[in-house]
């Protein structure tokens, strides 16, 4: 490459480089963020009922969480962070072979490890941590409640603007009581 082709291309590196906001470089915004997301929740369980026998449930709904926790931006381009959550499953529900609905409700709070890589405005992370969670599980009009702590996990993508940022996100909860609760979320996020 000749000297002025090299001149040339370096000027428009340059350039450009000087021309995009200095936020596009700077990946995830560190200190205390707070955020809410919305979206659909699976719960799969296996259990008996003194009325109907033994079932299997296998339901979805909407659902929700709220979040808040401290990204510590120690290292440029790597994001660790700590993180609680409240989230609620929603009411799925389904039938026992008999017809009749069985309806289960489950919340829990999280917290949460959470390590990510920056790439710009873009970014990538995982978490692993533990819910504290609730069940009410309801058959006709009887409703048997449940509890328990267990291990969670998570994987995510994040579009950073500034303090703002969008994240979507697939979470997994193994709780020993249940075949499968797990939820995809969409969420805002803030920074300050």
């Amino acid at each position: 490459m000749s000297i002025t082709k090299f001149k040339t291309v370096f000027i428009c590196l340059a350039g450009l480089s000087l021309s995009v906001p200095a936020t596009v470089f700077a990946g995830a915004e560190s200190g205390f963020y707070i955020g809410a997301g919305v979206g659909d929740a699976t719960v799969e369980a296996d259990g008996t009922d003194p009325t109907h026998g033994a079932y299997s449930f296998d339901g979805s709904d909407s659902a929700y969480k709220l979040f808040g926790g401290y990204n510590f931006g120690i290292v440029p381009f790597i994001d660790l962070a700590v993180e609680a959550s409240y989230v609620d499953f929603g009411q799925p529900h389904s039938t026992f072979p008999s017809g009749e609905p069985i309806k289960l409700e489950v919340s829990g709070i999280n917290a949460y490890g959470l390590a990510g890589a920056s790439f710009g405005p873009f970014g990538i992370f995982a978490k692993a941590g533990v819910i504290d969670w609730d069940s009410d599980t309801t058959f006709d009009s009887t409703v048997a409640s449940d509890s328990g702590t267990d291990p969670a996990y998570g994987l995510g993508v994040r579009l950073q603007f500034g303090s703002f940022a969008v994240r979507a996100e697939y979470e997994y909860f193994d709780v020993n009581d249940l075949k499968d609760l797990s939820m995809y979320s969409v969420s805002a996020v803030y920074t300050f």
